[in-house]
């Protein structure tokens, strides 16, 4: 078992100046270095996922990071270590924490009508963490509060949800550093266009999307934007704006570009999720059966995904094999086969299904998540927590990883272990003061010597964090 520290460390640790650091050429990063920035975007990424605000679904967080990542490739930063999660909210935005978090709201997602789309608004918010935004705001409040900083990112995050919250997540701040940042966003944006266009542009994506997405979402939030405060329009979407996107892209040549399977598939799920079970049958009924709009892989995996949620097992097994008919080998149709041989009882059957699929789609979780419930059930703890051991160096952050080893660890009676992985689940979910609960009981079952050790360091720093300003 790895040990908790260095990125939680990091996460809570007070930040400071940084003396004697080397001058990398641009005036922000010697006020707030690229370590500091890291530093705030953690603290308020534990927070997020404290307030349980994020959209708990792998597949939809691992498609946002594929496009993601395809579009950082392109970007001034490449090996900067983005994180892109989902807070599961109707309204219509996105945002850019320091460090390289970028959040994105449903109702978003289900806003884009195409993949060029979301990946302008991606591209967008890249450039504002490449541009290193935040950090040329603090150049000009160097006398504020290190530690605003981070109650302002999360400030923006209460913004999405709820206004009254955000008034007393800003309350909470200082209004003077509350205002100056305001105002440097507001002459940020059309950088941040102008940078995500060129990003959009390598990354093969049609950069007329840009504009039309910009346009339907000022008309969008026209009516919302008079009721909420000024410091909370992160995105100010002005006629100005538009026109200068427009102009830059007419000297570029329209290019439909087809919207990937896993964009189709993350809509649909998102769709079907917004309706009740029998509702969402009826849609996805109604869709395949007009053959006219829409993808009709995609409708026939929502309407299955939809006649599991209304226990119409027989139904969807036999969807599912139209499905297969049509579709190719695709990680979330994996999943969903997988789905519907549990939910039809057959777990011998779906053992084998997962452990090849698993082996064909090796980093899709939602896979690993299913393969290792199943594992535990069939008494194969052993090899359920080697899985979840190995996906945890490339997740050491996600949360079900760790659950689900401290279900495994229960099952051959491993108490240290058992209590050691659910203390970093309540960790990484903000929960320090259970976690400081878990290692005490992990300490009570004993271990070796360097687990003792490892128990010990991690208590104290969890224990620093909890008195940390």
């Amino acid at each position: 078992m790895k040990k908790l520290t260095l990125c939680l460390l990091l996460a809570f640790s007070p930040l400071s100046a940084g003396d004697g650091l080397p001058d990398l050429g641009d005036v922000s990063q010697t006020i707030l270095t690229p370590l500091q920035e890291k530093q705030i975007g953690q603290q308020s990424m534990l927070q997020i996922r404290a307030s349980q605000q994020m959209l708990d679904d792998p597949e939809i967080a691992d498609y946002l990071n594929q496009l993601g990542y395809r579009l950082v490739e392109h970007s001034a930063e490449p090996g900067l270590g983005f994180e892109f999660f989902v807070l599961n909210d109707y309204n219509v935005n996105a945002f850019a924490m320091p460090g390289g978090y970028i959040g994105v709201n449903v109702g978003l997602l289900l806003t884009a009508q195409s993949e060029s789309e979301l990946a302008a608004v991606l591209s967008h918010e890249i450039a504002h963490v490449t541009q290193h935004h935040l950090a040329r705001m603090v150049a000009g409040t160097q006398n504020d509060s290190w530690a605003s900083m981070a109650a302002i990112a999360v400030a923006i995050l209460a913004a999405r949800n709820n206004s009254q919250a955000a008034q007393a997540a800003i309350a909470s701040v200082q209004a003077r550093a509350v205002q100056k940042q305001l105002d440097f966003t507001r002459t940020h944006e059309q950088e941040a266009d102008r940078i995500g266009l060129d990003i959009l542009q390598k990354s093969r994506f049609n950069t007329h999307a840009m504009p039309e997405f910009l346009d339907r979402l000022q008309k969008a939030t026209r009516l919302l934007e008079g009721n909420t405060p000024g410091y909370l329009r992160t995105h100010p979407i002005t006629s100005e704006r538009v026109a200068d996107i427009e102009n830059r892209v007419q000297k570029t040549p329209y290019q439909l570009i087809p919207d990937s399977l896993g964009f189709q598939l993350m809509r649909t799920k998102l769709i079907a999720a917004q309706k009740t079970p029998s509702d969402a049958v009826r849609y996805f009924t109604d869709a395949l059966g007009a053959q006219q709009h829409g993808n009709p892989i995609a409708q026939q995996y929502g309407l299955i995904l939809s006649l599991l949620r209304d226990n119409q097992t027989v139904r969807a097994s036999e969807e599912l094999n139209k499905l297969r008919k049509k579709a190719g080998h695709d990680p979330m149709i994996e999943t969903l086969s997988g789905q519907v041989k549990r939910a039809s009882g057959k777990n011998s059957e779906a053992l084998n299904f997962y452990r090849t699929a698993v082996e064909n789609f090796p980093q899709h979780r939602a896979l690993i998540y299913d393969y290792a419930e199943l594992l535990i059930q069939a008494k194969q703890a052993d090899t359920a927590v080697k899985l979840l051991t190995e996906q945890l160096v490339r997740h050491p952050s996600d949360i079900t990883l760790y659950n689900l080893q401290a279900s495994a660890y229960s099952s051959l009676e491993k108490r240290f272990e058992q209590h050691q992985a659910q203390a970093y689940s309540y960790a990484w979910q903000g929960r320090l003061t259970a976690a400081i609960e878990q290692l005490e009981l992990a300490k009570r079952a004993g271990g070796s010597f360097y687990q003792m050790s490892t128990v010990e360091s991690d208590l104290r720093e969890l224990r620093e964090m909890t008195h940390s300003p």
